[in-house]
């Protein structure tokens, strides 16, 4: 699973059309409605979600069905503002932990975000992988995020080319070929074909592209 967009990072593949807004935008959320995303995710990666009604998720939570109403029109809706929740709060602690590798080994931020997505995405459960694979809309928002994903590795790998950290390396061949392998986990190929969850495969990936990039910088 994944791809990880932080607030307001443009998708190419949507650029020009028309979206409908949230029903609850990240930043007009009040403290309330915050508290009951949050609660929301936990459910949802623990439990997936397709199998809950408004009602059922309104007695889990000790709330009103109207409260859940003013954070989406739908449950449909409200999956998709979950998830996007996850996605956004993933993606800034992803950030930060690039930020924090480029300060300590600049070489190191391409595995520093692989190794993020993992950890962000190991408390996922099979079935929150699942209904969120089977769910149109929430399919959508998955497949928009590891497009966003998918451009930053390019950008973290180009960035070390052209600083010299990784020589040897066509920037654009392992953008590309780190790309295609998230595209295929996330559609699930990589899952089906050895048997790791989404999280193990980031591992996996974060690993190949960490001994990769960096035996051709030292020259092995």
């Amino acid at each position: 699973m994944t791809g990880f967009s932080t607030p307001g990072t443009p998708d190419p593949a949507r650029a020009g059309a028309a979206a409908e807004p949230a029903p609850a935008a990240a930043g007009g959320w009040t403290s309330r409605q915050a508290d009951l995303f949050d609660a929301l995710l936990q459910i949802f990666l623990a439990e997936g979600f397709a199998h809950f009604t408004l009602a059922d998720l309104a007695a889990r939570l000790r709330c009103s069905k109207s409260t859940l109403y003013a954070l989406a029109h739908s449950k449909e809706q409200l999956a998709v503002a979950v998830v996007g929740h996850f996605f956004r709060a993933a993606a800034a602690r992803i950030e930060r932990d690039v930020a924090e590798a480029a300060t300590a080994s600049p070489a190191n931020t391409v595995g520093a975000y692989l190794r993020g997505v993992a950890r962000e995405l190991r408390p996922a459960s099979p079935a929150f992988r699942r209904d969120l694979a089977a769910a149109p809309a929430t399919r959508a928002e998955y497949e928009r995020n590891t497009r966003i994903a998918a451009r930053r590795i390019r950008e973290l790998v180009a960035a070390g080319v052209d600083a010299g950290l990784f020589r040897g390396v066509d920037a654009a061949f392992v953008g590309q070929a780190a790309t295609a392998v998230m595209t295929a986990i996330q559609r699930g190929d990589i899952g089906a074909a050895t048997g790791l969850s989404d999280a193990d495969a980031y591992a996996e990936l974060a690993r190949l592209l960490r001994h990769g990039l960096a035996g051709e910088s030292t020259g092995s």
